[in-house]
């Protein structure tokens, strides 16, 4: 069956449908990974978006259990070069194919995926939909411009009510903006004892927790749409060491009195080279964000530029100069891309244990 993928400024690419049978609008963007799909469909940082794949062979090793970063993944669409017929990997448990079907999420193959992704540098990323011949072209277009996407993104991923992932370290607040479970994981991998709570937790209630250290991680949108976090982080950062990634790092930078500014394309994938300045040390980075702290901000904050992006010059990681609180715009988890910035949960834990020491809880 063909779909039709139409862009804001009147582009249509029509291709073949998989995935689920349903009509979808939502921001298109691009992913440079050469692998990793089951890990970015179910990252909910995609929350909202149709997400094109550049590398041009996607589903070829199936889905398997281990790899989901999300249990409902909530991307409005999947936009591959070509969707491989046969998956073959011992992980593998069921098609890409059948993986959208069930989750409910619409796909097309067959389009020129290099010619939308130069679009999207060229134009920015903009609204699209995903639909099937017939519609009359025009109707669509126009309703495609009129639609205003909504702004409560974290709202609709983030967690209702707290819950425990159960450990026997450090006592780590997880403030769940719209998380990935490999955050999750290099916690647990460090025997923290996590407690997952919603974003609109307030001081008072983190600060009744009395944990060791608060994690702040990524989700999806415009952080300003996430007003009540800022106050949040104010009131717990002379109290606990704090760790932010993504989204978390945005919202810490902006409660310091940075700003931060929507980004042409973004950055999605796996390659994205980041120097850390006072090393000189290169990492490569796993990254998926649309917004960026303003350099040009942090001057008249307490804080300081601890890493850029190498192609763009780009914020990508702030320490405050006071307190045990630092942050960084991509991802050290990784999962999916490479794992050079793991280090930085090692400094977290650093970080707890010399507070700890200082405040002689030990």
């Amino acid at each position: 069956m063909k779909r039709l993928l139409i862009l804001e400024d009147g582009t249509i690419f029509e291709g073949t449908a998989f995935g689920a049978d349903i009509e979808v609008t939502g921001e298109v963007v691009f992913s440079t990974g050469m692998t990793g799909y089951q890990e970015s469909i179910t990252d909910q940082s995609y929350n909202g978006q149709i997400l094109t794949f550049t590398y041009p062979l996607v589903g070829n090793y199936g889905i398997n259990r281990d790899d989901y970063e999300s249990i409902v993944p909530t991307c409005k669409g999947v936009v591959v070069r070509e969707n491989a017929r046969l998956a073959s990997n011992w992980r593998n448990q069921m098609s890409l194919d059948e993986f959208l079907k069930r989750k409910n999420i619409p796909g097309i193959s067959g389009i020129d995926t290099r010619a939308l992704t130069r679009i999207i540098r060229h134009h920015g990323t903009m609204k699209a939909t995903l639909v099937n011949p017939g519609d009359e072209i025009k109707h669509v277009q126009d309703q495609l411009r009129a639609t205003v996407l909504p702004t409560n993104q974290v709202e609709q991923v983030s967690t209702n009510t707290a819950y425990p992932s159960p450990g026997t370290g450090r006592n780590i607040v997880v403030v769940d903006f719209g998380l990935k479970h490999s955050i999750l994981r290099e916690l647990s991998k460090r025997e923290c004892n996590l407690t997952i709570v919603p974003h609109t937790i307030t001081a008072k209630e983190i600060i009744d927790m009395n944990p060791d250290g608060v994690m702040l991680t990524n989700g999806p949108g415009d952080p300003t749409d996430v007003p009540e976090a800022l106050e949040m982080i104010r009131g717990i950062q002379e109290k606990f060491p704090i760790f932010g990634i993504c989204l978390g790092h945005q919202l810490f930078a902006m409660a310091n009195g940075a700003t931060t500014s929507k980004m042409k394309f973004g950055h999605r994938g796996f390659n994205h080279a980041v120097r850390e300045i006072a090393t000189g040390r290169v990492d490569f980075t796993s990254q998926n964000h649309g917004y960026a702290v303003d350099a040009d901000s942090i001057d008249k904050t307490d804080l300081m530029v601890t890493h850029i992006e190498i192609n763009d010059q780009s914020v990508e990681g702030v320490r405050h100069k006071y307190l045990p609180a630092f942050s960084v715009q991509f991802h050290p988890d990784a999962a999916p891309g490479p794992h050079d910035a793991d280090y930085l949960f090692d400094e977290f834990m650093e970080m707890i244990d010399a507070t700890k020491l200082e405040k002689g809880d030990f």
